[in-house]
Order: structure tokens, then sequence, then C-alpha cells
């Protein structure tokens, strides 16, 4: 029996395994690096070993490191989690060769699914559907392209003339996206091959890249497997992961909206051939993509990869079925034997992963400390809801306070909603969303809640281009109100931007217009019609955080503090707040509130933390919460804020608003602003905290448009820093392994003239 278990692994997962541990009385190991010094996880286990740098190849990549932990803190088990080393069949073996037991599948099963190439050839041989394909590695001659397409087509029953149907190019080694080029026609696939070829070396040290057939408007499927050491294999329902953005998983549920009894069949056998081919135990994941139905032999399946570890979206499984699938690892691993049959499933669930990434920034990972992260509702943390209810789950590797770093993955949460059918858990979990309290880092909930509204999802039509067809996934579609009719959350997570309801340039005049065509635009205008949304929201929380800041210092005043917040006995200018999102102008007089653009908004009251207004006839409860932080000196569009505004709301740190209305970032401006240092022109800097991976050119080189400059490091992902316009380069800042701020300049180019 397992009596010490030490877990390979930090943040979500570690804490998952530990909730269970505790659950079954195992003691717990965590393992951390200089970064995570102070992370939960570390707080949580019942022993904790560093493993040293900061970087995941000094810590958690380092199996040599990781063995050495586990036997002096005397631990007798490795659960590896996931991504790190737990697919690694090197540090499989090495854990039993040190005479520790392996929660995983043998190495052996490990190494089989190491390499896609070999893992599909492998699964082919064995009957399982693959999509045809050929391997352009080491040594390839592009001159036998054509006779590698023949064969390809014909299989597909097409042929090679004039071909269409687009193609897939894609690194062996790998994934995220990288080495990955989508070819529409013949002629370009040799320089497509190319590029994927020199990308995938660069990235992953292996050049090899495999083409198949480009499966458009599939969708990606998953078969949750369970097996044992002695014969039975589970299979536990599919997961439907088609909502995807660059290649990276976003929503999963359970079961799919669209699968058939007959294909959901086949799926299985599938899985379990796949699985007995490789003699695997433990939890694993076979994962397919599905195209529509092709006529008599019904839909099209085709083998993508296996994933011998527990995966992310875990919990929707466990849901559904009822069961802890870290608690069945851990018992197998011990022996043990499954019962004969899974349980059945019941009921419908779905998953979202909340990452820290900006929309309006390209979606570059966020890091800072996440003051507040509180979802309403939550039934359930890192464990399967208590007897099986329908309810609210919440898996996250942070807590209120905790700094999300440069190192590691950016996910900040999962939050799952088990229902007795589909449309009950999408819509609790998008309310969830829609209410949850996230003060800190920008996130990527609006696009969540916007997929979860979106008439497409409800209905079940979703597909691996569903973000690109139905126009999700871009920074247009960070603004608030929801395209699909109702608030979205996190509206400031990036520029108050409206593309949809309110155009915004960020020129907000005090008149009450929005700055794009001279339209009066009154949030409080009784004859409106519906609630306020787009920019109306921002200005409304915007109005909300000004009376908030006002109710504080008249809450702290010595004198006269009987006086509403506000209040002047001579008027000579109204109140001012000024913010990066609107500029707000108000008076409190003996009639009430008078803010200029909100002719019939109503102050119904105002404390330092709840503000609440009447507009349009109702009322709303504005929750007010400031925090601390470096003075930002530009205002609205850029135009640096005017010698006499007051940042009502404090005038350095972040202001957040919650509302039902949507949720609201506002970033107060200095009322005096210092002089800003301008930077040279052409200068590129770093868009995050990093680590200089490689620079590319040197002072005095030609560059092109678009030519990489340096690469960076961050959360797990390279960021390329490329030329804006042909010219040559003046400076270089930087060498590689040197970290770096956001906003240092890396390096500066001088435009051609």
């Amino acid at each position: 029996m397992i009596g010490r278990l030490l877990v390979a692994n930090r943040g979500e997962i570690a804490r998952r395994v530990f909730r269970t541990c505790r659950d079954l009385g195992i003691e717990t190991v965590a393992v951390f690096s200089d970064a995570d010094a102070g992370a939960p996880h570390v707080a949580e286990a019942d022993h904790a070993v560093r493993l040293g740098g900061a970087r995941p190849s000094e810590s958690y990549l380092s199996a040599e490191r990781i063995v050495d932990a586990a036997r002096r803190s005397g631990a007798d088990a490795v659960h590896p989690g996931y991504g790190f080393l737990s697919e690694n069949a090197a540090f499989a073996r090495a854990v039993p060769e040190a005479g520790l037991t392996w929660v995983g599948p043998p190495a052996a099963a490990v190494a089989a699914m190491g390499s896609k190439i070999e893992a599909k050839a492998l699964m082919a041989g064995a009957g399982v559907p693959v999509l045809p394909g050929f391997t352009a590695g080491p040594g390839y001659r592009m001159d036998d392209l054509e006779r590698d397409l023949d064969v390809v087509f014909t299989r597909m029953g097409g042929s090679a003339s004039g071909w269409s149907v687009p193609l897939l190019v894609k690194a062996s080694a790998g994934g995220g996206g990288r080495g990955m080029r989508v070819v529409r026609l013949t002629d370009d696939l040799p320089e497509a091959v190319e590029s994927a070829r020199g990308e995938a070396l660069a990235a992953f040290g292996d050049g090899t890249v495999f083409v198949e057939p480009l499966l458009e408007g599939a969708r990606h499927i998953e078969v949750q497997i369970l097996a044992d050491a002695h014969g039975t294999v589970w299979t536990l329902g599919e997961r439907e992961c088609s909502i995807q953005r660059r290649h990276q998983k976003v929503v999963e549920e359970t079961p799919s909206p669209a699968i058939s009894p007959e294909t959901r069949a086949r799926l299985f056998d599938a899985a379990v051939t796949a699985a007995r081919t490789i003699g695997y135990v433990g939890a694993g994941t076979v994962e397919f993509l599905v195209a529509g139905d092709t006529g008599d032999t019904g839909d099209t399946i085709a083998f993508l990869e296996m994933n011998t570890r527990l995966q992310v979206e875990h919990p929707v499984t466990e849901c559904v079925y009822g069961i802890d699938l870290v608690e069945w690892q851990l018992r197998v691993a011990e022996g043990a034997r499954l019962p004969g049959s899974p349980p059945e499933p019941s009921g419908h669930a779905v998953e979202v992963r909340l990452y820290a990434e900006d929309p309006a920034r390209g979606w570059l990972p966020q890091s800072g400390t996440l003051h507040r992260l509180a979802v309403p509702g939550v039934d359930s943390r890192l464990a399967p809801v208590p007897g099986g209810r329908y309810g609210l789950r919440l898996d996250s590797g942070v807590e209120d306070g905790s700094e999300i770093g440069v190192h590691y993955d950016p996910m900040l949460a999962k939050v799952i909603a088990y229902g007795a059918g589909r449309d009950d858990a999408v819509r609790r979990l998008a309310a969830a969303l829609a209410g949850a309290r996230i003060h800190g880092p920008v996130t990527n909930r609006d696009l969540l809640v916007a997929v979860l509204r979106h008439p497409a999802f409800l209905a079940g039509e979703t597909h691996t281009g569903f973000l690109q067809e139905h126009g999700l996934g871009g920074p247009a579609n960070d603004s608030p109100g929801d395209p699909a009719g109702g608030p979205v959350a996190d509206t400031g997570d990036g520029p108050a931007e409206d593309t949809g309801n309110t155009a915004n340039t960020g020129n907000t005049a005090d008149d009450g217009t929005d700055g794009t065509d001279g339209t009066a635009h009154d949030p409080g205008n009784a004859a409106g019609h519906g609630p306020p949304s787009g920019q109306e929201v921002v200005r409304l929380s915007a109005l909300a955080a000004a009376l908030a800041r006002a109710a504080a210092n008249r809450e702290a005043a010595t004198v006269q503090a009987g006086l509403p917040g506000g209040w002047r006995n001579v008027v000579s200018q109204p109140q001012r707040a000024l913010f990066a999102e609107a500029e707000i102008a108000y008076r409190i007089t003996r009639d009430g509130l008078r803010a200029e653009g909100f002719p019939s908004t109503v102050l119904v009251s105002a404390t330092p933390s709840l503000v609440v207004l009447e507009t349009r006839g109702v009322r709303h409860r504005f929750e007010v919460a400031r925090y601390d932080g470096p003075p930002r000196t530009t205002g609205p569009a850029g135009a640096t804020g005017p010698a006499g505004t007051t940042g009502a709301a404090g005038t350095t740190g972040t202001t957040y608003v919650d509302s039902p209305l949507g949720a609201v970032r506002l970033t107060p401006l200095e009322r005096l602003p210092e002089p800003v240092d301008h930077l040279p022109p052409g200068s590129l800097t770093a868009p995050m905290p990093g680590t200089v991976l490689r620079v590319d050119v040197g002072p005095g080189e030609a560059v092109g448009a678009g030519q990489t400059v340096v690469v960076l490091e961050a959360m797990k992902m390279e960021h390329r820093i490329t030329a804006p316009a042909p010219g040559t380069v003046a400076a270089v800042n930087v060498t590689p392994g040197r970290q770096v701020e956001a906003g240092a300049v890396l390096a500066v180019i001088e435009e051609r003239a």
C-alpha cells in the first residue's frame, strides 16, 4: 500500500492529488522550485522538498532531482500529474528503478505513444482508424512530395491533380501549434513543409513533420480509459474538446452533444484496442477527430494521439460517472482490480479553463498579483461534488494574494458545472463565471462567457474552427455586453473597447457623447430600451468607482464627517475622476447626484465598497474594490491626464467594479503626472517579463518586416519579437539567458528611409 506520495508537479494538479490523498489517509510530499516557494500546493502538503531554480528545466523537468526528493522525503510512490515529466518514458522507468511505486502506465506504453508518427503507425497496424499521411523527417527529399501525395489522395478516394482539400503539416514532436501549417493547394506544400520543419527543429530539436488531410469542421473527441494490471479496460465516456484557441482547449464537456450511439460505440472500441495494443495500465485518454456523417459508413473517425496520463479536463468525467479518477489511479498502482464494468453515466458536465492572458494584446500570458478569485456558488473544490449531487466545482492552483509568475502555464483555475442536462450545466457555468470576482491579471473570462452563451454553442454546433467561424477569440470580442444578449464579465480585461453595441475610442467626453459620432449617450436615459450595455456599463462603473472613493474620503475625514461625499457649499467646478477608460464629472447637490452625461441617474446609496445607482428605473449594485500599484499617467486614447483632474478612485493601482451588468477594470490616472521618458523610435520592447532564449540578429544587420529579432520564453511559451518594418539593427540590448521585465527595450530597429 502507498503510505507517502510525492507529486512531481505543481499548482492545481498537485493540489488535486493531495485532496484525494487526504481522503485516503495517504501522506503527501510537494516539490517546488524557487519561484513556487510560497505556492498553495507547497503549504498544503505534509512534507515539501525544494528542487532548485525557477525555470522548469532546473526543477519540475529534472527527473534526477525529483527522484532524489522522493528518497530524501521518505516517499514510497510518485504521481506525475500532467505536463512536465508526466509523459516522459525515461522518468517512468527511473521511478520504479529507484524502488518507488509509479502511479502511471508502464514506461513501454508511454514510449509507444511518445512519437505521433510512430503511434499512428502502431495504431493503424492494430486496426484503429487513422488518416493517411506521410513523414518528412531528416534527409527527406522534397522531390518525393508528389509521389507521397498520390498515395495519400488515393487512400482518401481522390487524386493529386487539382487537389484542393486542405492538408495539415504537423511537427512529430511537441505541440501547441508550433511546426504546424495548413495547406490548401499542393503548389504551396513544399514551402509549408520546409517552413514547418525549420520551426519544429528550432522549437523541439526535431525537424520531423508529417502531412495528412485536414478535416475542417471536425470535432475533437477524446475517450477516457481506465485499465488495471489484470486485463480489465474501462471506457468512461467521451469528452467534447472542440472549442479551441490556437490548438489550446478552452471548453470541454461530457457527453458530446452530437455523437450518435453508433459513433460512440466505434470510438470506445477503438480506444480499448489502443489501450490493449500497448499494454496500458492506469488512467489515460485516446484522442480522435470525428468528421460529419459521410453516408452509409457514418461519421469518419481518426486517431490523433494517446495521452498517457490524467487529463486537465478529467473533472467532467468524474462528475458524470460519479468516481474519483485520482483515487482509482492510486488503487490501480497498488494492484487493485477494477470491477467488471464501469458505473453508468448520469447528467452532463462542462468545464472551462480560466487563463491569465490579455485578449487585447494578442492573448499574451499575464503575470502579477491575483488579489481575489471568488466564484459564487461553489459546492466543491478539487474533488467531485459530495454524494454525486449536481453542482459547481472549482479546481485552482492559486488563492487570493498568489503571485502569477512568468515561468509556468498561466491557467488560474478550472470551473466545472454538473447538471441534469446540458442546458442546466451550461447556464449555471455561464452565470458563475459572469458573477465571479477576478481581481488581478487580465483573463479570458469574456471569451468563456461569450462561448457558453452563443446560440451555436447552445445548439451543440461545435467544431475545432468554432471560434474563427463565429468571430470569437479576438480583441473585438472583449467588450462589455455579451454578444448572446446577456452581461459579460471582466469587461475591463482589456482597453474599454466596444466593437459590438457602441464604438469607443477612449475619447469619452464630459457631455456624454460617445466620442465617435457626437450622438448623446446617456446611461441613465429613461427613454432607453433594455439594460445598459457596452460603454454604458464602463461609464456607470466608473461613476460608481468615483462615488465609492468620495465615500471613502468622507469616511476618513476628521471634520464635517456628516456631509455627503462630493458635497460643495459653493459650487465652482464639478468633482472629476479620470480613468484610462473614462472621465467622470459630477456634483452632489441638495437635490442629489448631478453627473455629466447621466441626467436621469439617481444615487441611492454609496459606501467605500458598495454603490447603488438607479438608471432607467432599475437599481443596480456596484461592488468596488481598489488595490494599490504603480501609477498610470496616460488618459483615454493615450492622452496625458490634464492638470487639476483627480483620480477619484485612487491615483494609483487598479479599481475593479463588479455588478450584474458586468465586471469592469479601471485604471485611475495621476492627478499631476510626472514627465514620461520617451523610447527611441524603432524600439522593440518585451511584452511581458521573461527570459531571452535567442537573439537572431546583430547590430548593423538588415532585417525585413516580420523577421524575428529576439525570442523570449515566458509561461512555457515562446514569444517572437519581430521587426515591424524593413530596416537596420541599430542596437541589441540583451543576450540569451537574460531575465527582462515587461517594457524593457530589447533592440532598436532604424527603419529604411
